[in-house]
């Protein structure tokens, strides 16, 4: 009998300390709190390179139940429409959430593209090369009722780490979590009207290194991963 009890009293002991070492382990720090606040209207200029916003043009193809989770899941959005002086548009959508989740893999724009009608015809993994180093991104091509051809680049980002698909930000996630931070995420997200996917992917490429040439060292791991 006082066996069992001595047994009893020791798997007791056990699970108490796992569920306080569990405890202990579950993150309590925003990465966000450690650094500058974000503000996406700011962090990207208006106009910079070849690029100025058209703002007559509504760059976002959103419907509203989607806008909804949108404002849901992120603590700040952006979306844009850019244009060059050859007369090629750019739209650009950015979104930020300081408290990185699950969320953010719902909007990826292989799920949200097809939420609003479009159809994903081709997607790939492709690295965009950048004089401040390559980055991880995904392209696709999508098509809404065989009339409009958007093609779309984007990635994103967990902390200041890169993190294409949701594998790879579990992994990402579970490191900084392991630290005793909560990360925050951004999504960056380019696409245009254009009917030449191969064209479209090099202005997009266009378009993000003259981005990044017109930002202060200190915003690129923001919104890209890179180092300084």
């Amino acid at each position: 009998m006082n066996k069992a009890v001595l047994t009893s009293a020791l798997l007791g002991l056990m699970m108490v300390g796992a569920a306080g070492t569990a405890k202990l382990m579950v993150p309590t720090h925003y990465l966000a709190d450690t650094r500058p606040a974000t503000n996406l209207e700011t962090l990207v200029p208006v106009s910079f390179g070849d690029w100025t916003e058209e703002k007559a043009m509504v760059s976002a193809v959103v419907n509203p139940s989607v806008e909804r989770a949108l404002k849901a899941i992120y603590t700040q959005t952006l979306s844009r429409t850019y244009i060059n002086k050859q007369g090629y548009r750019v739209m650009l959508s950015l979104a930020y959430g300081a408290n990185q989740s699950d969320g953010l893999q719902l909007h990826y724009p292989e799920i949200c593209y097809p939420a609003q009608g479009f159809e994903v015809q081709a997607m790939r993994s492709a690295t965009l090369q950048t004089p401040r180093g390559a980055i991880l991104v995904k392209q696709l091509e999508t098509s809404l009722q065989g009339q409009r051809f958007e093609p779309v680049t984007y990635w994103t980002t967990v902390g200041d780490v890169v993190a294409i698909g949701s594998f790879n930000k579990k992994i990402v996630e579970m490191r900084y979590r392991l630290g005793g931070q909560i990360p925050d995420g951004l999504l960056f997200r380019i696409s245009s009207i254009d009917t030449d996917p191969q064209r479209s992917f090099a202005e997009h490429g266009n378009f993000v290194n003259q981005l990044l040439r017109s930002l202060p060292a200190s915003d690129i791991p923001r919104l890209t991963g890179l180092p300084r």
